[in-house]
């Protein structure tokens, strides 16, 4: 299995040290509170542009009374260049305790972040992948009746479609590679060789369930006209791929 190494990009050393100078005021606002800090999410995959995506940045906590969080809203930097972090905390319980509710959220996160500072707390826990094909089914067919509904009511309105693909790219990625480790498959490092592995084991059009990561993720500025296309594209190898799993036994 590939390492945590192998399953992240390093990012770029100028966000490294943003994020860092971000932690700092935190860090010390939590004193013996905190525990550790992660970067995670898209920061860790290639394409990252820190001027149109959040770095997000997990801490990890002991625990979080109100004393706690109102002392870490005081010591909140606001960065008024990009990159801009977005923080989650959480306690370690929070974190043990939910390992069955998200266990695709916990297992991306594990398989791929960079621990900032702190103890490796991500590296003792272990996510069941008993649910793992249960919340993924229920994600996917969740996203595309939104992705429906938004073609109905703004078919018309290819900026809004635009925005909808951007908005899901990520989370589309997620549950792909979800669906790779379901089928005993470690998921590539980079989003489009999953989607291209994906579409190869399901008999998808690839370049349709790339849809959303292109428009996401490249810097080609796409014209009006050719959103339609492509959220349909998008909509419809969703589609295919929903009805793929109900006829495989993952």
């Amino acid at each position: 299995m590939l390492t945590h190494g192998e399953l992240r990009i390093e990012p770029a050393p100028e966000t490294l040290a943003a994020a860092r100078r971000w932690l700092e005021p935190v860090r010390s606002a939590l004193g013996t509170e905190f525990l550790a800090a992660y970067l995670t999410g898209s920061v860790l995959t290639q394409g990252f542009d820190p001027r149109h995506s959040r770095v997000n940045l997990a801490i990890i906590a002991r625990a979080l009374p109100i004393a706690s969080l109102d002392a870490v809203a005081r010591a909140l930097p606001r960065a008024a260049k990009p990159p801009h972090v977005e923080p989650m905390l959480l306690t370690l319980s929070q974190v043990e305790k939910s390992l069955d509710v998200f266990p695709i959220e916990w297992l991306e996160m594990q398989e791929r972040h960079l621990l900032l500072e702190g103890e490796d707390v991500l590296a003792r826990i272990e996510v069941p992948r008993t649910w793992l094909r249960l919340q993924c089914e229920h994600e996917l067919r969740g996203k595309h009746i939104q992705l429906r509904q938004a073609y109905v009511l703004l078919a018309d309105q290819p900026g809004e479609l635009k925005r909808m693909l951007q908005a899901s790219a990520s989370s589309f990625a997620a549950l792909f590679r979800t669906l790779l480790r379901l089928r005993g498959e470690t998921p590539p490092a980079e989003s489009q060789r999953v989607v291209e592995r994906l579409s190869e084991m399901f008999g998808l059009d690839a370049q349709g369930l790339l849809s959303a990561h292109l428009v996401r993720y490249t810097s080609r500025r796409h014209k009006p006209a050719e959103i339609l296309p492509l959220y349909q594209r998008f909509l419809l190898e969703i589609d295919r791929l929903i009805g793929a799993i109900d006829r495989l036994s993952l």
